[in-house]
């Protein structure tokens, strides 16, 4: 085509000198890499202190991870049982992980952790206090700052309304905390929300239900102010992820913007295979800059 007639044709089309096309893409980096252990249940059977010690060293391997955020129930259960039990569980944890784990460990409480013996509940000890010290906590609730988010972590597991068991809650002075933290941070600070119980999870929809026309969510299943906590999140939208432990089972919901995962167990169905579906794992997540996160779950 002679210049005149390509000139006639481009009409008014402006040209441009030509720019060298780059065919890479910029990939965000992660200004933290977390990873979510929660429901180890660790005990000296089943081999679950060498399997344990598999499962620290497998996110030891994965390239960046800043700090372990344990989701509870870290020992395999203190409900009612006697003290030599409940300190022989705990000396077998610190044991594993000073010889396993390099990395810095943030705790969650679960139901779990906490000592429930009726014969015992005029000790010192008695209630959360005993894991508290072992987890070097003042409070069973706290929040941290890392690199641009901010971290809050939850104590949901809290006595029934007869004080026989436990159910997932936060409590009206828990809630007035969880409220002023979000209130206080700059709304441009994008927010992770850990608890043991889950907030809101899909999971409870997978337990048998015997054929009935409904399911029945206990209280210690999930938390029994979902409502409440969820309108508090709705008010403040740089809160973007939530985890949780406690089902043993995988999922991940997204509400009102907010995504709510699940994480299984590292203990799988308590050091006995699968539960369901799920395989013993662990939650791999990388959070960015602008709030966004990408996560995953690592069976190792």
């Amino acid at each position: 085509m002679k210049r005149r007639a390509l000139l006639k044709n481009l009409g008014g089309l402006l040209l441009v000198p030509a720019l060298p096309f780059n065919n890479t893409f910029e990939e965000k980096t992660p200004v933290i890499r977390m990873a979510h252990l929660t429901d180890v249940h660790l005990k000296d059977k089943w081999d679950a202190p060498a399997r344990f010690a598999k499962c620290l060293h497998h996110v030891q391997q994965q390239k960046g991870v800043n700090f372990i955020m344990n989701g509870g129930d870290i020992v395999f259960d203190m409900n009612k049982e006697n003290i030599d039990t409940v300190n022989a569980q705990w000396k077998l944890w610190h044991s594993v992980m000073r010889a396993e784990c390099s990395l810095p460990v943030h705790y969650t409480l679960g139901n779990h952790d906490i000592w429930w013996n009726e014969n015992d509940n005029g000790q010192a000890l008695y209630g959360k206090q005993y894991s508290l010290e072992q987890m070097q906590l003042v409070s069973p609730y706290y929040s941290f700052i890392k690199n641009g988010w901010k971290f809050i972590v939850l104590d949901s597991v809290h006595l029934d309304i007869d004080g026989t068991w436990y159910i997932g809650k936060l409590g009206d002075e828990q809630f007035s905390w969880l409220a002023n933290e979000l209130k206080t941070s700059p709304t441009n600070m994008p927010v992770c929300v850990i608890s043991h119980i889950p907030i809101l999870s899909a999971t409870l929809m997978v337990d048998d239900n015997d054929g009935g026309n409904k399911w029945e969510i206990l209280g210690g299943d999930m938390h029994t102010d979902t409502s409440k906590i969820v309108s508090l999140f709705y008010q403040h939208p740089n809160v973007k992820l939530c985890l949780s432990g406690h089902i043993h089972l995988r999922d991940k919901v997204v509400y009102n913007n907010v995504t709510y995962i699940c994480n299984g167990a590292v203990s799988g169905s308590w050091w006995e295979g699968n539960k369901r579906e799920t395989a013993p794992g662990y939650g791999l997540i990388d959070l960015y800059a602008d709030g966004s996160f990408n996560e995953q779950y690592v069976i190792y």
